[in-house]
């Protein structure tokens, strides 16, 4: 693969609603462009970018692959991003490092839910896109109603700039509106052909239109375009090129990724109206040295700046880091600065992939993409640069995990297997959370729903050989006082030699602080060297609370009288009498459970908020607001963490699974006194 210049390049990511054909595209990209000589296929198992064993056994993509092709002396470096909503990490990552992004449509689907989230993601950070209507060639293709459910679900300012034609109602074929230029499929490939004498006037339409929306970008063509002058190809293609970047036209393809039709012109429309990477607003960094931000121009020139946006597990090569490079070049032998370690690091290797086929190369360029491996350090998210400019590019923020599962493995004797493949694991998904719980004595894994979760522990039992099984986490409850009273607590043992004497009153009483302990004892009832004795037997008695075992939180305790012995008296006798003296007031205090409240942030259509405030109401939540933003209407609750175990599956199902939402603790309430008997039962078991 030859070198190219930034000016040359094209970063694009393959969008997508699941089963959109996205991966199919991929291949036909490698076939057309000369890559390959025979395509893949999904359902054939032998794809270049479904290449890991639990893709081929879904037959759907799991993690982002890298597809670089050649065409037309500029290398397009496609990053396949799986269309599972699940695999939010994928999605950010390769959204991060991109300037231009195809999204898929299945014609026979429409605009699906998934369409719609990649479409907002690329909106949220002014990525233009184009998109292309895959499954052309399927029967009964309305292709004016498409139009329409595009316009009508993503925006006034997507355009055709190719328009399908056939015989009759078959589809052979396309014109390319901006070039009036016909593509008719013969049964093997695409070939150019004349633009059928009927189809002429709705094309010409389309062109004039397109001419249009080019005169308008500018007086010097509007004043050509009004006085009859016919714009040149160039002016055209500038000012595409231009109204693309800046979000004011989103170009409408056609084609059939299995058949390759369309995928020449995709390519060349790449070339034409997709930004090359210095292109769009440059990168801010941190100079971690002068700690100032500072502008980062995606140029060769400038010194080398690079960030991992994605880290690969394998068990033969070790860890494979995918790098963009930011700024200036990259050669085999370059020594970097590791910012997260303040290392720095030898590039030994430098590589392309084509889905896990390596292809080494000996240098790079800025905007490019590419892989360097055996260099464990390396994580995604960071940084490397040069000695004499550290810097740190921000992290990628990641939606909160939404769901948690208690994993333990088949077989004990790989316990202590899992914290390790987990661990590694976590460097290739940093979007999913591990957390060891020592009050439950579960070990959690948080991910953003159970495909996600499963698709980990599937990775887990190929790379590792642990395999584990997954039950629902238990709740991790709280335990305190409703009332003020007193307790007293006398320990007291004589057997011989020295003895144990240690006695105490405390008042209890509720508190907005997790724990107070104060004393006020008068004439040395208790002396002074005892008072932590008493507290530190306070402590150890609210580790597991008196109704259910949960720890106690929000006491007052004041120690105000007791008494001791010369001789007997110890530290652990007034630990053992404080102990006592909470049990002792156990019947005046009212000890109560407390449950986790979570506040949610739901994301939901109009047409769903009135059953996803009535499943709320069910739930004991609480609605603290509603917002609108972008068609979305953002609800803001107050919910009980029991009540929403599985929100992740119950939210999609009532939304048809175009809902989202966040979670975040926030503090802990009383449970119903109702409810509390059965929670008891539950963890008393």
């Amino acid at each position: 693969m030859k070198d190219y210049r930034t000016d040359a390049l094209r970063n694009i990511a393959l969008l997508g609603h699941q089963g959109s054909g996205k991966t199919s595209l991929a291949e036909s990209l490698l076939y057309v462009s000369g890559v390959v000589n025979k395509k893949g296929e999904v359902e054939k198992k032998n794809t270049k970018s479904d290449f890991l064993i639990e893709e081929q056994t879904r037959g759907t993509s799991m993690q982002t692959s890298l597809i670089p092709v050649e065409w037309n002396d500029c290398k397009l470096n496609f990053l396949d991003v799986p269309g599972n909503d699940e695999l939010v990490g994928e999605l950010y990552h390769a959204l991060e490092v991109v300037k231009g992004a195809v999204i898929l449509i299945d014609a026979t689907k429409g605009v699906e839910v998934g369409t719609e989230a990649v479409w907002r993601e690329i909106r949220k950070r002014h990525i233009p896109a184009v998109l292309f209507i895959n499954k052309m060639d399927k029967e009964n293709i309305n292709y004016e109603k498409l139009l329409e459910d595009i316009r009508e679900k993503l925006g006034k300012k997507a355009v055709p700039f190719t328009y399908p034609i056939g015989r009759k109602e078959d589809f052979e074929g396309f014109v390319n509106v901006v070039e009036m230029k016909a593509r008719i499929y013969n049964g093997v490939e695409c070939v150019d052909a004349e633009i059928w004498e009927e189809k002429m006037p709705k094309v010409a339409a389309l062109n004039e239109m397109i001419m249009e929306s080019v005169a308008e970008t500018s007086e010097e063509l509007l004043e050509k375009y009004l006085g009859g002058e016919k714009l040149s190809i160039e002016e055209v293609k500038k000012a595409l090129h231009d109204n693309i970047i800046n979000g004011e036209l989103t170009p409408v393809l056609v084609g059939s990724v299995t058949k390759n039709i369309g995928v020449q012109t995709l390519l060349k429309m790449l070339i034409d109206f997709a930004p090359s990477p210095d292109e769009l607003k440059p990168l801010e960094a941190l100079n971690v040295e002068t700690n100032q931000h500072e502008t980062i121009k995606t140029v060769s020139s400038n010194p080398f700046s690079g960030f991992v946006f994605k880290t690969m597990v394998d068990p033969f090569i070790g860890t494979i880091s995918f790098i963009k490079i930011n700024s200036g070049t990259l050669k085999v032998g370059d020594e970097v600065y590791h910012e997260r370690t303040q290392s720095l690091m030898k590039i030994n290797t430098l590589m392309t992939l084509i889905g896990k086929d390596q292809i080494p190369i000996t240098e790079a360029f800025a905007g490019d993409i590419v892989v360097t491996t055996k260099l464990d350090n390396l994580r995604t998210d960071d940084t490397l640069s040069t000695v004499k400019q550290k810097l740190r590019f921000e992290k990628v923020i990641l939606p909160t995990p939404v769901i948690y599962k208690a994993l333990h493995p088949h077989d004990k004797n790989d316990e202590d297997k899992i914290s390790m493949a987990l661990s590694r694991l976590n460097v290739e998904d940093p979007s999913f959370d591990l957390v060891r719980n020592k009050e439950t004595g579960q070990l959690l894994i948080g991910g953003y729903g159970l495909s996600h979760i499963s698709y980990i522990a599937e990775r887990m039992k190929s790379l590792f050989k642990v395999g584990v099984d997954f039950e629902d986490q238990k709740i991790v409850y709280r335990e305190t006082i409703k009332k003020k009273g007193e307790g007293e607590g006398k320990h007291k043992k004589q057997s011989g030699g020295a003895g144990q004497y240690g006695h105490v009153k405390i008042t209890f009483e509720p508190s907005e602080m997790d724990f107070e302990f104060h004393e006020n004892v008068f004439g040395g009832a208790v002396p002074k060297s005892y008072f932590p004795a008493v507290e530190k037997g306070l402590i150890k008695t609210f580790e597991k609370g008196p109704l259910a075992g949960f720890p106690v939180i929000k006491v007052k305790s004041t120690l105000f009288d007791g008494s001791y012995h010369d001789v007997d008296s110890n530290e652990i006798s007034f630990v053992l009498a404080a102990d006592l003296a909470f049990k002792n007031a156990l019947d005046k205090v009212q000890p109560t459970i407390l449950e986790p409240i979570l506040k949610l942030s739901i994301s939901v259509k109009e047409a769903y908020v009135g059953d996803v405030m009535g499943d709320l109401n069910k739930r004991r939540g609480r609605i603290l607001g509603m917002d609108q933003l972008d068609g979305f209407t953002i609800i803001t609750a107050e919910v009980p963490e029991a009540e929403v175990v599985s929100y992740a599956i119950d939210l999609k199902a009532m939304t048809q699974g175009s809902g989202r939402f966040e979670r975040e603790f926030i503090r802990y309430d009383e449970v119903p006194q109702h409810l509390q008997p059965k929670i008891i039962e539950q963890y008393k078991k």
